[in-house]
């Protein structure tokens, strides 16, 4: 039986991958966050891993204040780059595997059509060039190593777009919300399930792989959907990107081309209007 690491465990990403834990059980997991783990500490990694015979690493963990990143780039840097080239180090050094979570920010948004995992890197933001960092210095180390990037990352838990729109429309008679951002949401549930995917397969393939749910969507388009799920009754009105001052620019088309990671592990994605309704139907109940 296979030995997994998980890093970050108390984000978005890792809660949900808990709870996949708790059904699956194929793997002997051991879920680390900072406290149990310091992963800037290449060190620590090492005595970890040799200590629990880990078989596998899927980091989850992140930098993920994109605005804040732009000041504390140091230590968003140290995080989305530093320690995933900690890991990889360890990695190679007892002949691990490695699951690297990235983002959509590696690509400046000014595209037209769905980004491939071919398609130029050029990231316009701190956290997108440490994030873009981290994946050059874990394939620069090691070989044995999937880097998923995804999109819009939401989940029942920690802070996200949908719990923000729930508790905004809850508690405002009209919100505004940026239409000419396009993108496709990803319910963080089934990216955990396309990486425990990844780990059952009989063949792991090295390399970068897209991930997003089905679709395609506006954050304006995806407002309205929570609210309508959500049973909230909140005038909902379309702004453009410069009537809302960001200190850190986003990309303005973030559609990711997911046809790698179907073709490749056989990973089946739902459409992310489905999942939403999963996600706002578990905090509805809570």
């Amino acid at each position: 039986m296979k030995n997994i690491l998980v890093t970050g465990s108390k984000g978005q990403l890792g809660n949900e991958m808990q709870i996949i834990a708790k059904k699956e059980f194929d793997f002997i997991y051991f879920f680390t966050d900072v406290d149990e783990l310091d992963i800037t500490n290449v060190d620590a990694i090492d005595n970890f891993v040799a200590g629990n015979k880990i078989d596998y690493i899927v980091n989850c963990a992140a930098y993920t204040a994109v605005d804040k990143a732009e000041t504390d780039f140091e230590v968003c840097y140290k995080i989305n780059a530093q320690a995933v080239k900690n890991i990889a180090e360890v990695a190679k050094k007892h002949n691990l595997k490695v699951i690297h979570v990235s983002t959509d920010y590696v690509f400046n948004g000014e595209n037209f059509k769905p980004y491939t995992e071919e398609d130029k890197v050029c990231p316009v933001s701190v956290y997108g060039k440490s994030k873009l960092e981290g994946e050059k210095a874990l394939f620069e180390t090691m070989q044995e190593a999937v880097v998923i990037r995804t999109s819009w990352l939401y989940s029942s838990f920690g802070n996200n777009f949908v719990k923000t729109m729930m508790k905004l429309g809850a508690e405002r008679e009209a919100l505004n919300v940026i239409f000419d951002q396009v993108g496709t949401p990803t319910y963080a549930a089934d990216l955990a399930e396309a990486i425990v995917t990844i780990l059952k397969s009989d063949d792991f393939i090295p390399g970068i792989y897209h991930f997003s749910n089905e679709g395609v969507c506006s954050w304006y388009d995806f407002a309205i959907k929570i609210h309508q799920l959500a049973g909230i009754k909140c005038i909902v009105r379309p702004i453009e990107s410069k009537e809302y001052h960001f200190p850190t620019p986003r990309p303005h088309y973030s559609v990711l081309n997911k046809a790698k990671i179907k073709k490749t592990y056989g990973v089946d994605i739902p459409h992310w209007e489905k999942s939403l309704k999963k996600c706002i139907d578990i905090l509805k109940n809570n």
